[in-house]
């Protein structure tokens, strides 16, 4: 049977007649990993620990004392922490840590019996647009071996892509889940900041960091967004406010609601196929009855410099805590305790998270405090207003997910600034907070996926969901397999 072509939901009602067992689907999809190393979408694999853990689904299963998630595979961004199992940040200073605890999203999915694959490659520190980061080599695009996945969650897009996985975490500090979503044809949803859990999820820039999911339909995300999200106590930034039933909500009638266009996401700098592609996509929902409008988001161009002062800035702050005192890697061969201290830190970070490390620290001295870090967070608030000020003509805005499809490997990595342009449509979004989704909507002269990009108000998850819900009813590009991974 093939496995690897069904639904989430479809692989839980095998699960749950007993069709198929857990174990029997975990060792189907941990030899679909093995023999497709190509991708380089995992960084490690925990095959004795997914078997033990699906043999405690196939318990819970034949108890009665299961859920549609009981027993299906998942696969985990390496920056969320998992018990007894590396935890690197796909970066050189931790490549030897071990975590101790499961982060909260990790410890929920458990509890609900899905079954841990591994953890997945991605840009050092979630630190880059492509996947070509990580201290363990680059990620591939399944739909085109030269083309990068994006980035920073690239291992886990190109693992569901390639349906090495049936779902996958990431997570979305400027655009990190919905880019990669778009380069590699599938659905991700980035919650509102506050909705998800960031506790045991390394920090990179805590007040934009957010947990989401990787799967190939809406329905899929909503099963497991919806075991994921929720207050807690162990994460100050958790809002505590009611999980609605996201899959119930998938249905939801969209008819007599309004689309905003923002004139800024279709000006100069959009690919013209990606362009034709969803213009088609709105006359689509035009059919569900939805209505469209034009809005404005004056603050747009302003999203990409501002979020490159306050990101690093907190990342400078968060990276501090690794210098090879308490865990990770450690220099050989020092001096003294500051000699360690360099040492370590040179040897172990990348030359991009050096970058933003050095630019964050830049901008929050003495000296540049006000002229930089204090003027990006007036354009924060702004930028959040422009969304206040849209979101009273219309209920969702719509737009494509990036400027380009794919782009190719190492064509990018000597250009920081391009690289930083391809988050030009996500950016915004983290800063104001809001949920997001990319779902597939065609594809390039190419033959490259193409991503739609929805953005909704706060804590609108379920509208999100149910409006990629059911463009996917009536539309086939999220069923659609990278040509060499469909057997």
């Amino acid at each position: 049977m093939d496995l690897h072509t069904l639904s989430l939901s479809g692989l839980g009602k095998l699960l749950q007649t007993k069709q198929v067992s857990s174990v029997e689907m975990t060792d189907y999809f941990l030899t679909r990993i093995g023999n497709n190393t190509d991708l380089n979408a995992f960084i490690t694999l925990a095959p004795e620990l997914a078997l033990e853990q699906a043999k405690s689904a196939d318990k819970r299963i034949n108890s009665g004392n299961s859920s549609l998630l009981t027993g299906v595979p998942v696969a985990y961004k390496d920056l969320f922490c998992t018990e007894g199992v590396q935890t690197s940040c796909g970066s050189k200073i931790l490549s030897n840590f071990i975590s101790p605890y499961n982060a909260t999203i990790v410890e929920r999915l458990q509890n609900a019996g899905m079954v841990m694959l591994g953890k997945t490659n991605m840009d050092e520190f979630a630190m880059g647009s492509s996947n070509e980061n990580s201290y363990f080599g680059a990620v591939k695009n399944p739909w085109n071996l030269n083309r990068v996945p994006g980035g920073s969650s690239g291992g886990s897009a190109a693992a569901v892509a390639a349906r090495l996985s049936p779902v996958a975490t990431g997570s979305d500090t400027g655009g990190s889940i919905r880019q990669p979503a778009a380069f590699c044809g599938i659905t991700g949803i980035k919650p509102s900041y506050g909705r998800v859990s960031r506790y045991g999820m390394v920090a990179f820039a805590s007040s934009l960091d957010q947990a989401g999911v990787f799967a190939t339909a809406a329905e899929d995300a909503a099963v497991v967004l919806q075991n994921m999200a929720g207050f807690d106590p162990k994460d100050s930034t958790s809002i505590d406010k009611p999980v609605p039933d996201f899959q119930l909500e998938l249905q939801q009638t969209l008819s007599g609601k309004t689309i905003g266009l923002p004139k800024e996401y279709f000006s100069e700098g959009l690919d013209a196929d990606i362009a034709r592609a969803i213009d088609s996509a709105v006359e689509l929902f035009k059919s569900f009855g939805l209505n469209i409008v034009e809005i404005s988001l004056p603050k747009s161009e302003l999203g990409i410099p501002c979020y490159y002062v306050i990101a690093p800035a907190e990342a400078s702050s968060n990276l501090s805590r690794f210098d090879g005192v308490r865990y990770g890697y450690r220099s050989e061969h020092t001096d003294d305790l500051v000699d360690m201290y360099r040492r370590t830190r040179s040897e172990g970070f990348g030359d991009e998270v050096k970058r933003r490390i050095m630019i964050g620290t830049y901008v929050l001295s003495a000296g540049y405090y006000d002229a930089y870090y204090r003027k990006a967070q007036r354009i924060r608030r702004m930028i959040a207003e422009d969304f206040d000020n849209a979101f009273k003509q219309c209920d969702f805005i719509l737009g494509p997910t990036t400027p380009t499809t794919a782009f190719e490997l190492n064509s990018k990595v000597d250009d920081p600034v391009a690289m930083y342009l391809n988050d030009i449509y996500t950016i915004t979004a983290n800063l104001a907070g809001l949920p997001g989704i990319s779902i597939p909507c065609g594809s390039d002269k190419k033959g490259l996926p193409i991503g739609l990009q929805l953005i909704g108000k706060y804590f609108d998850e379920s509208g999100l969901l149910a409006m990629a819900h059911q463009f996917q009813q009536h539309t086939d590009f999220h069923k659609q397999i990278p040509t060499g991974y469909q057997a």
